[in-house]
């Protein structure tokens, strides 16, 4: 180990108190959830809401007048769709594109490894009608910011999620396409922070807290000069531009904005999947060795 010491900025604002959901049994360790008076968390109470509050018809009015706004009339790109192939970005691009009319442009930031199924997902979806950049990032590096991440981090997956961000607002730039979609608001949905629960969007200024763990690719890259981990000729300023979103005022004068596709439409897991392999040839892991998974588990979003 090259390090004594955490960048995780969570922790110390967890509570000290155990506590768990009088519902599902989460405990008051995930980070930013919240808990009411009678002891249920965000998350239950969120599902409560999605099924007997929100007026559903209503939101994908909101959709349409949105949609409204961006749609191409020659079928240039108008969206972009960040995802692998998995149940839940499939079901948001072929939405978008069959029901919708829209003309999404779908962009991928490679795993560390594609497994075999999560391979052959990512090739029937994009077969199933759709355009694709595929991102890999250099790979000697991504492998370092790997271990810096797992000893300064605790999570090894880190680095993947910097790019799983920050790709799509870097293509929408590059391609001059405003609207971008993700599937779910983990935060909402799950268990986190409520900031933006009355909100279809979020900005990259909430990314530090709600997915690096207060952290970021900066001071990874930082940690590991100091380390010696990475060589002075083996990086440039410009190495880890993938990493990091574009300026905000460089997004802003676009006018990109980032939608959550389950703030319109009920999210459903189990349905997405239903729908994927109805629409997209999404199929599920069903490789197993002596009654357990093997190492071939799927590719999801």
């Amino acid at each position: 180990m090259l390090f004594d010491k955490t960048l995780d900025k969570q922790i110390p604002l967890l509570p000290k108190e155990v506590k768990f959901c009088k519902k599902c049994v989460v405990s008051n360790q995930r980070p930013r959830i919240t808990f009411d008076e009678n002891g249920v968390c965000s998350a239950c109470n969120y599902v409560h809401e999605k099924h007997n509050l929100i007026d559903w018809d209503e939101r994908e009015k909101m959709l349409l007048e949105l949609l409204d706004r961006y749609r191409s009339k020659d079928g240039s790109y108008d969206c972009i769709v960040p995802g692998s192939g998995g149940k839940d970005s499939g079901y948001v691009s072929h939405m978008l594109k069959f029901k919708y009319g829209m003309h999404p442009l779908t962009v991928m930031w490679a795993p560390f490894s594609f497994t075999e199924i999560g391979w052959q997902n990512y090739i029937a979806w994009k077969d199933s009608g759709f355009d694709n950049l595929l991102c890999f990032p250099d790979g000697k590096l991504h492998r370092k910011l790997s271990r810096l991440a797992f000893e300064l981090l605790g999570d090894p997956w880190d680095p993947f999620t910097y790019g799983q961000k920050a790709y799509a607002f870097q293509i929408a730039l590059k391609f001059k396409i405003p609207l971008v979609f993700f599937g779910e608001s983990g935060e909402i949905e799950y268990g986190g922070s409520t900031k933006n629960k009355e909100k279809a969007y979020e900005s990259p200024e909430d990314w530090g807290e709600f997915y690096f763990k207060g952290s970021g690719i900066d001071e990874l890259v930082r940690h590991g000069l100091e380390a010696g981990l990475f060589s002075s000729d083996e990086i440039t300023p410009k190495s880890f531009e993938l990493y990091r979103s574009p300026p905000l005022d460089e997004l802003e004068k676009l006018g990109a904005q980032m939608h959550w596709f389950s703030y319109y439409k009920k999210w459903v897991p189990q349905e997405n999947y239903y729908y994927c392999v109805e629409n997209t040839g999404f199929q599920a892991n069903h490789e197993r060795s002596e009654g357990t998974y093997t190492k071939h588990a799927s590719l999801d979003d």
